[in-house]
């Protein structure tokens, strides 16, 4: 089996430029290929995930990765799937984050060797001169075309920015630089992201008369068409600061059972046989099986397998009914927090990240979904004593620790 049909088998492949080149190019190892990462954070998150996964994937079959970490286009903002215009960050701020995203990259691409390298746009977009740039780059894009894209169309209603407008022909020429700088011959991204790729690839064919190529990958959507990576905290973080291993594999260990499969073919280094044999007697206790796979796949995968074991054993005994809370999410209170040594039910909940509002713990309480050390609690008014090691159990999957600092 090649590189291009395990992909094809995962679900990987979205939108391609020119099938057999991209084939071609991928299964002798020839491709040199790029994947931009805008730093909107100091940590990257689950949505980056299937980009790095298939960095790795490609670099084991002798494809060399290129990392563009989006300094320039950070100043700016994609508006690809966005309804709002992104919060603008400051230099010192995208600075910071492109230094966390270089250390947590690391665990999935070998930059050694120059097996992959990293780039940062920054070094040649904040050089730019404006009336240049018009005359080079934007004199080959068209505004009727620009504006049919998917891209733009989603925030047409709010109202685009002329700022935000600019971002697809910064990514086109982004393309163009690693072309000539580095021989970069295809882009893979996001499908989200196809009109800014089709740009890159029309501006090399019109600038230098040379053909590239563009690849997207199936967006990671679950059973009711959702991306995938948000819980009722926010993101899933690959940073374990930010999302704590413990709650990185509770998050795949209770994914839905229709999108189980979907996940360990698309994210998961498990054989791709392994999962088809597998998902042909899927069934009761299978799924389970299925779910602890993936959990402890992806875990291993970002933190290693000291973590993926710890989280294992602690799941395990909290399901199990053992109760050790060692590796279980945790809160530690203030005394402030509480009046007599005792915080209302609610409080409790929203102070732990269990639920984003007062209401939203409200109805958790009266729908009977929350347990305080095994013992139900369906008043909303209850005061829950903090003394010693409080156990929050909410529905029959998530768990919490809380103590008093």
């Amino acid at each position: 089996m090649t590189v291009f049909e395990e992909l094809e088998r995962r679900g990987l492949l979205a939108q391609l430029t020119d099938r057999e080149e991209i084939e071609e190019l991928i299964n002798a190892g020839k491709a040199t290929f790029y994947i931009g990462f805008d730093p909107t954070a100091d940590s990257l998150h689950v949505g980056h995930f299937m980009a790095l996964c298939l960095m790795k994937r490609l670099q084991m079959a002798g494809n060399k990765p290129i990392v563009l970490l989006g300094g320039g286009t950070g100043m700016i903002g994609d508006p690809s799937g966005k309804t709002d215009m992104r919060k603008m960050l400051t230099p010192e701020t995208i600075a910071h984050n492109i230094e966390c995203f270089k250390k947590q990259m690391s665990r999935f691409i070998d930059f050694s060797d120059n097996k992959a390298i990293a780039v940062n746009n920054a070094d040649w977009l904040m050089n730019l001169n404006y009336v240049e740039l018009l005359r080079e780059v934007g004199a080959n894009f068209t505004v009727n075309r620009m504006l049919a894209a998917e891209c733009y169309k989603q925030r047409w209603e709010k109202g685009l920015t002329f700022l935000e407008f600019n971002y697809m022909i910064m990514q086109s020429y982004d393309f163009y630089r690693l072309y000539q700088d580095y021989g970069c011959n295809m882009q893979f991204g996001g499908d989200d992201q196809w009109s800014n790729m089709l740009g890159g690839t029309e501006l090399i064919r019109r600038k230098l008369g040379k053909d590239a190529y563009a690849m997207t990958i199936t967006l990671l959507l679950n059973s009711e068409g959702k991306k995938m990576g948000k819980t009722e905290k926010g993101a899933v973080w690959l940073d374990p600061e930010k999302t704590s291993p413990y709650e990185f594999f509770q998050y795949w260990r209770n994914v839905a059972d229709a999108d189980v499969i979907k996940c360990l073919k698309m994210l998961t280094f498990e054989p791709i046989e392994k999962i088809e044999e597998m998902e042909q007697h899927l069934e009761g206790a299978g799924f389970n099986k299925a779910k602890e796979l993936l959990a402890y796949s992806l875990t291993e995968l970002v933190h290693g397998k000291e973590e993926a074991d710890k989280a294992l054993e602690a799941a395990k005994a909290v399901f199990g009914g053992g109760g050790n809370s060692e590796n279980m999410p945790a809160t530690v209170l203030t005394a402030d927090k509480l009046t007599d040594g005792k915080i209302g039910i609610l409080d409790l909940l929203t102070e732990c990240g269990l639920v984003p509002t007062k209401s939203e713990a409200r109805r958790n309480v009266q729908q009977g979904g929350i347990s305080i050390n095994n013992e139900k609690i369906t008043d909303p008014k209850a005061e829950i004593e903090i003394s010693g090691e409080v156990i929050i159990k909410k529905g029959k999957k998530v768990f919490h620790k809380v103590t008093l600092g």
